[in-house]
């Protein structure tokens, strides 16, 4: 009786091994390697983290982009990718240079409204980077910010070999963009680095993705979520729970501008609370849009935003 006992628990585990490790890599694929991500269309709510960067090529601005003489910038990251960025020389000579991160399943092109805002109405040079595993630049897999913020140092660094040690530098990011620059926030900043701009980033990879589970899927974020983790980490290299925002700007003093929209439902508004809380003292400030679902707090009130925008750095680049 009990050797009968012993197989049966055996052979549920056996099953349950299977089954988890096969649900694991069917995750992996889906939000993490490098594919198409087209489930992001079937829901209004998750499309946007597509649909508001392509609102910039709808609107018009491929004809801004197209007229511009974008330079092409290398990055060779400490892995061993070839990364590709768009550098635009500001309208007139200037040591200010914003870098500015798109998000998840984007890519720099879709950034167009941002850059010419920069571009045109605050006199920046602009570099526009494609993460790693998405447009031009190489890679299998999404970082969700946490590998991309050691690519963002050599970015800096970038920057600084183009336009000297008097640079000042401005990171902007929307979405995975804005997890990327709070991550990088953490790191050893050069002084060049001024302020950062954060619109709609989460937390932490983990809890964006146990958020994201349950709501997709209707699945508790155990036993998935820590063993796909566990696949990450051997196959990307980073596992869930370090890929912290929150973290890393705990460990920041530069200045930090928190954007999120209340209509939020991508990246719940909930988070930017935690995040602004734990930003850097004196130094930060938060601004939440009225209405705006996922980023979208620029095109619901693309005043106010550039104003918000405009007023912060301008208090740290002069």
């Amino acid at each position: 009786m009990l050797k009968r006992m012993l197989k049966l628990v055996l052979s549920i585990a056996a099953i349950l091994f299977i089954v988890i490790t096969g649900a694991s890599f069917y995750f992996y694929n889906v939000a993490i390697a490098r594919d198409d991500k087209s489930f992001l269309n079937g829901n209004p709510d998750l499309a946007v983290t597509t649909a508001a960067a392509e609102a910039d090529v709808i609107d018009g601005d491929e004809h801004w982009w197209e007229r511009q003489l974008f330079e092409d910038w290398k990055l060779h990251s400490e892995d061993g990718l070839n990364l590709h960025a768009y550098y635009l020389t500001a309208p007139a000579p200037t040591d200010k240079t914003v870098i500015i991160a798109h998000g998840y399943s984007g890519q720099a092109v879709t950034m167009g409204k941002l850059a010419q805002m920069y571009s045109e109405k605050l006199g920046y040079n602009v570099l526009l980077p494609d993460a790693r595993g998405h447009g031009r630049s190489e890679g299998r897999y999404i970082g969700f910010g946490w590998p991309e913020r050691r690519d963002y140092l050599g970015w800096i660094a970038n920057v600084l070999d183009r336009s000297g040690s008097n640079s000042q530098i401005v990171l902007h990011g929307i979405s995975m963009g804005g997890a990327t620059v709070m991550m990088t926030s953490g790191e050893e900043l050069p002084s060049q680095v001024k302020a950062i701009i954060e619109d709609c980033g989460y937390t932490s990879v983990q809890d964006e993705l146990s958020y994201q589970l349950k709501r997709m899927y209707r699945l508790p974020s155990f036993p998935l979520l820590h063993s796909t983790s566990l696949l990450t980490k051997i196959r990307a290299g980073y596992a869930f729970n370090e890929a912290s925002a929150l973290k890393q700007v705990k460990k920041t003093d530069t200045p930090m501008l928190f954007i999120h929209g209340d209509a939020d439902l991508f990246v719940p508004t909930d988070m930017v609370y935690e995040l602004y809380e734990n930003g850097p003292e004196h130094k930060k400030k938060l601004y939440v849009v009225p209405g705006a679902g996922h980023g979208q707090a620029r095109k619901t009130d693309p005043v106010t935003y550039d104003r918000e925008v405009s007023e912060f750095i301008g208090a740290y680049v002069k």
